[in-house]
């Protein structure tokens, strides 16, 4: 039977645990409290203390490195995503590493389609640091997996703006999203372990990317609320001012097709329901 380690299991990371699980694999989870319920262990380890990786090491066919950096700074994600990439690759060294990074490291502004030959040029801290564990990653054979926004039951930041209030549309621009629900987060991932290391970089998110003015038109019309109000000037975003349209093909190329291809069929179908008090 091969073993997995999904290093990170919360959001994405319980679910994809949960395929490989299924798929008769055994699995072991680590997260920062080690307290979950699930039918594999879960273990408490730091993935940034190398002695605390060593100490829980043992042999892994595979390695899943999707563990948050918890929404903290620049010190954090270098904890988290180079020194905890570096922790594991060098105390493991499992035949397959797969580590998730963000679609945040393509800056492009213009509207522009994007693929994985493009340019990664991020402005933030944050993103070059993404890039930097990339590069760590691929050197050491393994393959990055780059996220879109991800949304699903309990979570979509575009929901919780709109629902909250908080919700502008920026004007004089026609910003895209991309997004990818977490079940096909989830079930790609799954699907690039069995994948070889050579493919090295894939995009994983829906197949259309949408303007927020759209996102947000479409929740007024199903939930009959008032769409947000136009903002000459919006907060710094956590994904930077990078406005693209983020491809998937190469991911469909090998045989990964999502469940819900679009947000409008993620929320209608998966998210909503969560809230019948919106009458969805």
């Amino acid at each position: 039977m091969p073993r997995i380690l999904i290093a990170g299991c919360g959001y994405v990371g319980s679910s994809t645990a949960d395929l490989f699980h299924a798929a008769q694999w055994e699995v072991e989870g680590w997260t920062r409290s080690g307290h979950a319920e699930k039918p594999y262990p879960i273990r408490a380890v730091d993935i940034s203390d190398r002695a605390a990786v060593a100490a829980a090491a043992s042999a892994f066919d595979a390695v899943l490195h999707c563990a948050s950096s918890g929404g903290g700074g620049t010190e954090s994600y270098r904890r988290i995503y180079v020194e905890g990439a570096r922790n594991l690759i060098s105390e493991l060294r499992p035949r397959t590493f797969l580590y998730t990074s963000s679609t945040s490291v393509y800056a492009q502004a213009g509207g522009e389609w994007v693929d994985e030959e493009s340019a990664t040029e991020p402005v933030h801290e944050t993103g070059k640091i993404l890039r930097e564990a990339e590069e760590f990653v691929r050197q050491n054979r393994g393959m990055v997996a780059r996220l879109a926004g991800i949304y699903g039951p309990g979570r979509s930041a575009l929901l919780r703006k709109f629902l909250s209030g908080e919700a502008r549309i920026e004007a004089g621009t026609e910003r895209y999203q991309n997004q990818a629900h977490r079940d096909d987060i989830a079930a790609a991932l799954f699907h690039l372990v069995d994948t070889p290391n050579e493919l090295q970089i894939v995009n994983v998110t829906d197949d259309r990317p949408m303007t927020q003015r759209q996102c947000y038109e479409w929740l007024a019309a199903k939930l009959d609320r008032p769409v947000p109000p136009i903002a000459s000037r919006i907060p710094e975003r956590k994904r930077g001012a990078s406005n693209k349209r983020v491809s998937n093909r190469r991911l469909r190329e090998i045989g990964w097709q999502p469940r819900f291809p679009t947000f409008w069929r993620g929320m209608e179908e998966s998210v909503l329901p969560a809230y019948p008090e919106l009458g969805a």
